[in-house]
């Protein structure tokens, strides 16, 4: 199944025991549901740290709801903020990168990745080089990194989970068969607030257009990379890394509906997936309880009232992000990473106004283009290596934006 412990022969855990529980990134959207998820099983997790970027307040008022142990804000200049909140608590507070991976080295079972960004590598490699129950949410673990993250997790005994819906769909749908017997894998993809506009449309799209999803509430980064379907790239890559897969065994189909998260198809012909709302909570309990489960309160689906699940083609055209994902991962090497940091640059740069939205994908193509000539295509060997191809792919993009913006007008 998956390139590390798996779930064929679990340990056995009983429904009664608690369960130690750390947040890396526990203010956000993944962090909230899993919140909401941990309030509502008492005396079934304790949570033993949590972390934040820079929301020391929003972090100590978590901190204190659920009887974390220890605070950990990147933000080295918001630990007085911090410290401060948490005064009488008797919860722990720190501050700054290495606060982050300290949290993550604490001695809990399970350890959510749910900082955004390059910045939740190292931290989230930490909690998988001491062996804990990993559920990644942050894609940027295996795009950026993905071989050299597998590798060592398999090294320590980790058991690392998916969280994201449409992984964490093929790592439910999986387990009917043998890996061996696995065909391939579909992802599902919503399309977009832009699925059904034509490419001078999105040429024009605004950032309100495009942070309406129609289907999902996330972030503001995840929303903008689900309308370029770039989301769906990285999602291709994670997956060549999660299940040791090819990428001519991972194939995307655009889902409206959002009802079907992932499908595989076996050797002889049968097909499993994995249905669900669109509710994060439902992808969370499965890794939060794992291998057990817990009671969801996500909607129920009606499948009468839902009546037609429909599915198409993604236009490579119209949304070229998906191919320049594709290209990166069977360039190999560190063309993934290149392509995550540019992406990222892109995205800001389209959230503050400087970059239209089609300069997108345009920009992650002339990065990837550029770094190659550069040389910086090499496959990293380690976090710092990793890190310094992300640092330095950044600054080619940040060189690039005015004459990708200025043809983007």
């Amino acid at each position: 199944m998956m390139n590390v412990r798996t779930a064929a022969k679990p340990a056995p855990v009983a429904l009664s025991d608690e369960r130690s529980v750390t947040l890396l990134g526990a203010t956000g959207s993944i962090g909230a549901s899993t919140v909401d998820l941990i309030k509502r099983e008492p005396g079934r997790f304790r949570v033993e740290a949590v972390s934040a970027n820079t929301s020391a307040a929003a972090l100590a008022a978590l901190a204190r709801d659920v009887g974390a142990r220890f605070a950990a804000v990147a933000d080295q200049s918001a630990y007085g903020e911090l410290k401060s909140a948490l005064a009488g608590t008797g919860i722990e507070a720190a501050a700054g990168a290495n606060a982050l991976v300290e949290a993550a080295q604490r001695p809990a079972q399970w350890v959510i990745g749910a900082i955004t960004g390059a910045a939740g590598l190292r931290p989230t490699l930490a909690a998988a080089e001491r062996g804990a129950i990993v559920a990644i949410a942050n894609k940027e673990c295996l795009v950026c990194a993905g071989g050299l993250f597998m590798r060592r997790a398999a090294a320590a005994g980790a058991t690392v989970l998916p969280v994201d819906s449409e992984h964490n769909a093929l790592f439910q749908a999986m387990s009917a068969g043998r890996r061996e017997d696995v065909r391939r894998v579909i992802l599902t993809a919503s399309g977009g607030p832009f699925r059904t506009w034509s490419a001078e449309q999105i040429r024009g799209a605004t950032l309100e257009q495009a942070l309406k999803h129609p289907n999902w509430s996330m972030g503001q980064k995840v929303t903008i990379d689900s309308a370029t379907l770039m989301n769906k790239g990285l999602e291709v890559i994670e997956a060549h890394h999660l299940f040791a897969l090819s990428p001519d065994e991972i194939d995307v189909v655009v889902h409206a509906q959002s009802v079907i998260h992932g499908l595989v198809e076996f050797r002889d012909g049968s097909y499993i997936a994995q249905l669900g709302s669109p509710d994060m909570r439902i992808p969370i309990a499965h890794c939060l309880a794992w291998p057990a489960r817990i009671d969801g309160p996500a909607p129920r689906l009606d499948l009468a009232q839902i009546g037609t699940l429909s599915f198409e083609q993604p236009d490579l055209t119209r949304f070229p992000a998906l191919a320049l994902a594709r290209r990166a991962l069977e360039a190999g090497g560190g063309a993934p990473t290149v392509l995550n940091a540019a992406n990222e640059v892109a995205v800001a740069a389209f959230l503050s106004g400087a970059l239209g939205f089609v300069g997108i994908a345009a920009l992650v193509e002339a990065t990837l283009a550029g770094a190659d000539a550069r040389g910086l295509l090499r496959e990293p060997s380690s976090v710092d290596d990793a890190l310094a191809i992300d640092h330095n792919a950044r600054l080619l993009s940040r060189e690039l934006l005015p004459q990708i913006a200025a043809k983007d007008r």
